[in-house]
Formats: structure tokens, sequence, C-alpha cells
């Protein structure tokens, strides 16, 4: 059966997208671990089905302040991701990769904002990485676009372009865990639906 909108999708279709979640959670804390140059493990990823709203509510609610990274998806896979980081996994890795001792967003000048940005564009390629391995896909990313506002402000993106589509978005929780720190990160997975159809069928499962 063809998906139409994301509100079709089963638990079997999410136990498939878990998959991709499991692997690129994989890579990026290979990846995080290599830029901070200290051992970076992580928790089994949780992938949910959410609602902006619901997804606003994990980010701390519509008026906490965090921050976001947007790619866009283009050639086989068409969409957006979207990397949502709170305050104390932004300050442990700046100041784990800078040296800094950042504590607030409003310390973030522009050094800190290029290397989030590299930072962001490297976990998320982790994922597009683990889809494209998985799939047999040829996917292409945009420039990362990266933002400091409030949650809902944010996520009013993916709730704008997408709102003739579904208001379910795909979320992928997070935890890692360097030294004696545990931080949370949060990854929106917003294909189009004819994408979605594509890379479900591209995981084996039959359209």
């Amino acid at each position: 059966m063809t998906i139409k909108n994301f509100e079709q999708l089963n638990e079997m279709h999410i136990d498939i997208l878990r998959e991709i979640g499991n692997i690129g959670a994989g890579n990026a804390a290979t990846s995080l671990s290599q830029m901070l140059m200290k051992k970076v493990d992580m928790a089994v990823p949780e992938v949910k089905l959410l609602d902006i709203n619901e997804a606003i509510d994990i980010m701390g609610g519509p008026e906490n302040v965090v921050l976001g990274i947007l790619i866009r998806m283009s050639m086989d896979l068409e969409g957006m991701v979207m990397f949502l980081l709170k305050r104390d996994f932004v300050c442990l890795v700046v100041n784990s990769l800078l040296g800094t001792n950042i504590e607030r967003f409003e310390d973030i000048g522009e050094m800190e904002l290029s290397a989030l940005s590299e930072i962001g564009n490297i976990m998320i390629a982790s994922y597009i990485n683990s889809i494209a391995s998985l799939t047999g896909m040829t996917i292409d990313i945009s420039v990362p676009a990266l933002t400091i506002d409030m949650s809902g402000a944010i996520l009013s993106v993916p709730a704008i372009e997408y709102a003739n589509v579904s208001d379910k978005i795909v979320f992928i929780q997070e935890k890692f865990f360097a030294d004696k720190d545990s931080v949370d990160s949060h990854i929106l997975l917003v294909p189009s639906v004819e994408s979605l159809n594509k890379l479900l069928q591209g995981l084996g499962i039959e359209i």
C-alpha cells in the first residue's frame, strides 16, 4: 500500500526506520568521538512518530531556546533533516572542541557557530550515509543552515512546509555519554511523501 501521509506509518514501518536510527547514531557517536578526541558511547536511540507539538514538548516547550541545524536532501531522497540541540549538548561540545568555558547560548560567537555548524553537518551526514548504505539511494545534502531560537519558532519550519502532507514527523532521540557527562540530541527526519515511499521500498517494504 502506497503511503499517502505519515499517519499511515505503522509499527512495522517504525521498526524499519529504527534501524536507520541505530546505524546513524552509531556513526554519529564515532564521528563525535573523533572530533572531541575522547570516548563517546551511546544508548539505543528512540525513534518515534510525533506531531510537532509533541516534539516541541520534548525540546522543553515552545519558548525554550535551542540550537537548530537544518539540512535539505535532494536527488533520490527529498525533504529535510533537522538537528536540534539543547544548551547542555552545545556547551559540552563547544567547550571540549575549542577549549572554551561557555555556559549560555548568549556566550556563543561566530567561531563557536562555525564549529557547531560543522558538527551538525557531520552528524546529520552520519544518518544520511546510513540511509544511502541501507537503500542504495544517492542523496545530496545542502549546506547547513543554523539558528538559535525558541523551539516553537524553529519547529514551525517543517510544520509550515509540510502542513499539506502531515503534521507528523519521524523523531529520533539519542543519548551520548562522554566521560561523566550525558547529553541528548534530537534528529527530525521529514522526507516528502514520495521520498518516504522510496525509502520504505529501499528498506525492503513492498509498497
